[in-house]
């Protein structure tokens, strides 16, 4: 009798730990990103002309916040299925391959489909799609990724991509789906040998995209990071004025609304490239390693999310997650501040664009609603996971 109690307790205890896990929200990882909106809101809004563009961005986060709360109550465990992911895959492709039909170029690019006030740019579900399949194929591979041949699969996925986003032409999304491939590779435990494999292979890619594959402009900007006063009235411009902006903030910022490089319009694209230079500005020193502090903690709940993973895809895709934000934070804030090449890649929460806030906020919803599940795996579930039909 007494043995039959305490297994009903304790059984009652598990159910309302799972029910309780799977209604949880990070809530931490929620509250984060709000400050992080809310600047970029104040940063676009404080130069008059810019006032359209907050309005315009609000819409979207509202709507983001819908799809984030919506997501996170789904059960996301069909994402193991082969044929779910490669449908992803495939959708993403075709999305990819529509633009240069569908799109109306905009600069000699065709990276958006347009409709009315709104428009939509698939590379960046294109880059969740990615995180989705490859965390699939590693996760029941890499236990064996030390043999070449699962690199040079996970590769070509990626490549294809690459390619398609490289032609539109979008040279940041391009970086972005490679860096996201070699974070998740090397994640997933790659040799030493291979790695310099690799590197040897990028370095013989960029060389044959130098040569047959970037434009003329694409190469310029890369010519101006080698050397940017070579040509500040021209290409080197946005680059320099970034520069400037970044500097002249010192350690308490100009004040909101009072950073003149924004204001005289000497920095363009203060609302999406460089929206970071103009926050700078503003806020100084001071404001920058607080959003930096913000960021951290962002990544920090991310990857605690994803050792909380149940089965090996879960952890692998948190893990793709969280490079998928490092990577786009990295790359933006180096090329604001002369570290990287300007590549149009866009600030995480803060640039002005519904699309990318919008997969950003998808992102974090899918990896929510992990935790509803988030137990360590049964030992049947980890053999399926491996050697399992799918």
């Amino acid at each position: 009798m007494k043995r039959i109690i305490s297994s009903l307790f304790s059984y009652r205890l598990t159910s309302a730990a799972d029910r309780q896990s799977r209604t949880s929200i990070d809530w931490w990882l929620f509250f984060t990103v709000l400050p992080i909106l809310a600047v970029g809101l104040v940063t676009m809004h404080s130069f008059t002309d810019s006032a359209s563009f907050a309005a315009h961005q609000m819409i979207w986060i509202a709507i983001s916040v819908i799809v984030f709360f919506a997501v996170s109550r789904i059960d996301f465990q069909f994402l193991r299925s082969t044929w779910v992911s490669m449908t992803l895959f495939v959708l993403s492709v075709g999305l990819l391959g529509a633009l240069f039909v569908l799109s109306t170029a905009t600069r000699g690019a065709h990276n958006w489909f347009s409709f009315g006030a709104f428009s939509f740019q698939p590379s960046d579900f294109a880059k969740i799609a990615l995180i989705i399949i490859l965390a699939k194929y590693f996760s029941r591979r890499h236990i064996e990724i030390a043999n070449v041949r699962h690199i040079i699969v996970s590769g070509l996925y990626t490549f294809v991509l690459f390619i398609l986003v490289l032609l539109h032409p979008d040279l940041g999304s391009a970086m972005i789906i490679f860096f996201i491939w070699l974070g998740m590779v090397m994640t997933s435990g790659i040799s030493k040998k291979h790695l310099l494999a690799m590197f040897v292979i990028g370095a013989v890619t960029f060389m044959l995209l130098w040569s047959f594959g970037f434009k003329e402009y694409q190469k310029d900007r890369i010519r101006t990071f080698i050397n940017p006063l070579a040509d500040i009235h021209g290409v080197g411009y946005n680059a320099y004025q970034s520069t400037i902006a970044v500097g002249s903030g010192g350690l308490f910022g100009k004040g909101v609304g009072y950073g003149t490089q924004s204001r005289l319009k000497f920095l363009p694209e203060y609302e999406t490239d460089f929206i970071f230079a103009a926050f700078a500005e503003e806020w100084g020193f001071v404001g920058i390693l607080i959003l930096f502090t913000l960021y951290g903690i962002l990544i920090w709940r991310i990857i605690q999310n994803a050792m909380l993973g149940a089965t090996n895809f879960e952890v692998l895709f948190g893990a793709g997650v969280a490079i998928y934000f490092i990577v786009h934070i990295t790359v933006n804030v180096g090329m604001n501040m002369h570290l990287l090449p300007v590549t149009g890649t866009p600030l995480p929460f803060m640039s002005y664009g519904g699309t990318h806030i919008l997969s950003e906020f998808l992102a974090l919803g899918i990896l929510s609603a992990m935790r509803r599940y988030s137990r360590p795996a049964h030992k049947d579930l980890v053999k399926n996971e491996f050697i399992g039909p799918q």
